[in-house]
């Protein structure tokens, strides 16, 4: 019962649930600080997602611009479809980008991906990469103190040994993830998330300044802004 009602709160299909409502909140801040470099750069403003889809530009708006003023670069391990002439999709490690120059993008922005990339090595590879690629970044994953991990919807499932976390996934259906028999499987996907505390980030991106998202005044979530000084 619990975790039905967790799964209504993060439903982003549902207008008025909790996660459409932080994303809402979330996206106005990236509007605001993109619009105030829309104001003053004559050029079309590059962003490259990481991690993303064509669905979130559009929950945002930015169907609204043209590629005279916005070009956005999606890029992931599978390429995702775009039905937009300024939104394009690519495949790529977001780990490892030698196919992008030094400062090519304007903007890299990131959405809950970060978390996903592998153990901290990997996030730090990723790191740096959107530091080296994007003049400027926008950057946001989940808090690991917050009470509840955000993907299986599981209270302090995040502080969990590897073994009792497989041993979970392997028989309950844990948020959006249905229950996982297979031993090996269930411990692949316990390992692949690997939430991020506040510390970490800042070690991840120094100098950023961080925006927390919050809800029931604790931190649920982190913003890392960089460059936009």
């Amino acid at each position: 019962m619990a975790t039905q009602v967790l799964t209504r709160l993060v439903d982003e299909k549902n207008g008025t649930s909790l996660s459409t409502e932080l994303r809402r909140k979330r996206f106005e801040l990236f509007r605001n600080l993109f619009e105030s470099l829309l104001k003053t750069q004559t050029q079309p403003i590059k962003i490259l997602d990481v991690g993303g889809r064509s669905t979130t530009w559009e929950r945002a708006g930015f169907t609204q611009y043209n590629a005279s003023q916005v070009q956005i670069t999606i890029i992931n391990t599978e390429p995702v479809s775009s039905h937009y002439a300024h939104i394009k999709t690519v495949s790529g490690d977001a780990r490892s980008m030698p196919e992008y120059r030094d400062n090519e993008f304007d903007i890299v922005f990131s959405n809950s991906v970060i978390e996903h990339v592998g153990d901290f090595q990997d996030q730090i590879r990723m790191a740096e990469e959107v530091r080296r690629v994007g003049q400027r970044y926008f950057l946001q994953t989940p808090n690991r103190f917050f009470p509840v991990e955000p993907h299986f919807l599981f209270p302090l499932f995040q502080f969990f040994p590897l073994w009792f976390k497989t041993l979970l996934i392997q028989n309950f259906n844990l948020g959006w993830r249905p229950q996982t028999k297979n031993r090996q499987a269930a411990k692949e996907l316990a390992l692949s998330v690997q939430l991020l505390s506040k510390r970490q980030l800042q070690r991840l991106f120094p100098g950023a300044k961080v925006h927390a998202e919050k809800f029931w005044g604790l931190n649920k979530s982190y913003m890392m802004c960089g460059g936009w000084e």
